[in-house]
């Protein structure tokens, strides 16, 4: 499949699972699995350790770790023949680790949609929205909310990059076969505290998967101009 074509599927994949989520009853379903009832509250604490580390402090400063190594390699090494040889892929993955996550924060304050924890459902306040719609004028909103996207997992999805880091086939599976587990680790982390739904982490993965192939598609064509 040509980039172009990949693109425009990812941007409808995009534009149907935000119209899916928002007209069915999924991310409550599976939401429901992780709260209990009877004592109201999720089944996992957000303070409980080494979960909280594992998870979310330790996870989101190995992959910012992990984007330094590839800055420094790039700059002090440029000249390695190796680095040469693997140079486009490795833009790629620097600008992923950090468009992704920018792009989804701003989407977060733009949305201003509540985390499962803040809906009535779950003992909250907040009454249950779709992206594209206002709240009720009767609800007076506490403060400015940020739960859709799911930020914290982007970092995760932008690990996604490394498929075009990678030349051989078997290489490029098993980096996307590690970008998702790493990715969905840090989405269900953030689904079992009540952060945030199933849809939340689909999204940012169908978003990050996006950004990946425009920057992609960028990349190949500046470097076609300079050739020519």
């Amino acid at each position: 499949m040509s980039i172009n074509r990949e693109i425009v599927l990812t941007f409808l994949v995009l534009i149907f699972a935000i119209i899916f989520f928002g007209i069915s009853n999924i991310d409550i379903e599976i939401q429901n699995i992780f709260f209990d009832n009877n004592k109201h509250q999720w089944i996992l604490d957000r303070d409980l350790q080494p979960y909280k580390f594992i998870f979310y402090d330790g996870i989101k400063k190995l992959l910012i770790i992990i984007g330094i190594l590839f800055l420094m390699a790039l700059t002090f090494f440029r000249n390695n023949r190796t680095i040469q040889t693997y140079k486009k892929g490795m833009i790629i993955v620097i600008l992923s680790a950090i468009l992704i996550p920018v792009i989804v924060g701003g989407l977060k304050k733009a949305t201003n949609m509540p985390c499962p924890k803040n809906e009535i459902h779950y003992g909250g306040v907040y009454p249950s929205t779709k992206v594209w719609e206002s709240y009720p004028k009767t609800f007076k909103q506490p403060s400015s909310i940020k739960c859709f996207p799911a930020g914290h997992a982007s970092g995760g999805f932008a690990l996604l990059s490394l498929f075009f880091l990678f030349k051989r086939r078997r290489n490029k599976i098993l980096a996307g076969v590690v970008a998702l587990t790493v990715g969905w680790s840090m989405g269900l982390y953030k689904m079992l505290i009540g952060d945030h739904f199933f849809s939340h982490t689909v999204i940012t993965m169908t978003i990050a998967w996006l950004i990946i192939l425009l920057l992609q598609k960028t990349i190949d064509r500046n470097g076609t101009i300079q050739k020519k």
